[in-house]
């Protein structure tokens, strides 16, 4: 038996555990590698366009104000593969290299998670609530070669960049835009 919700029929505790024990016991294949975008976000995209499962937001985000941002796995999947072209492009990241990410609970917070994922970049998130001190521990410690902020957290990071011997890559998440950052948006 499966619990419904909003549709979707999600797995008790007792169904995910024996389906560990199974794996254990050698009757279900673990794959060599794992990518959380490609091997489960895209195969449920498939699985909604064949019509073999039903059609529920993959990302559904709401803030103070009502705002909705509602993502189908098709389109999440389409935007971080996007992203994911913006990191390795136009910041010149590769599989193994660090992000540094300072960002407010934004739509695209999730949405580089993901990007990463599907890129091989590790992600290091931050909170807005970091100092400039730890900032510069962060991307010194990390050998981080970009950092992702938001237009209204990027003057605070400025005072600290200039002393990062690896950052090569500033991207900004937002509207505005500075000198000597890249915006996502204009980049998506």
């Amino acid at each position: 038996p499966s619990r419904t919700f909003h549709g979707n029929n999600r797995l008790l505790t007792s169904q995910i555990i024996s389906h560990y024990e199974s794996i254990n016991q050698g009757k279900k294949e673990l794959p060599e590698y794992f990518n959380f975008a490609s091997d489960i976000l895209d195969e449920w995209a498939q699985l909604e366009k064949d019509g073999k499962k039903p059609a529920n937001p993959a990302f559904w985000w709401v803030n103070d104000e009502g705002e909705e941002v509602k993502w189908s796995f098709e389109e999440l999947g389409s935007l971080s593969r996007k992203a994911a072209n913006v990191l390795s492009e136009a910041c010149g990241l590769q599989r193994g290299d660090r992000v540094v990410a300072v960002l407010p609970r934004v739509p695209e917070w999730w949405m580089l998670n993901v990007a990463c994922m599907r890129a091989g970049i590790v992600l290091i998130p931050g909170t807005s609530q970091l100092t400039a001190k730890d900032i510069s521990y962060r991307l010194e410690a990390s050998k981080a070669k970009c950092i992702i902020t938001s237009d209204t957290l990027a003057p605070a990071m400025e005072s600290v960049l200039p002393g990062s011997k690896f950052l090569k890559t500033k991207l900004l998440v937002g509207q505005g835009s500075r000198d000597g950052w890249l915006n996502l948006r204009e980049l998506l």
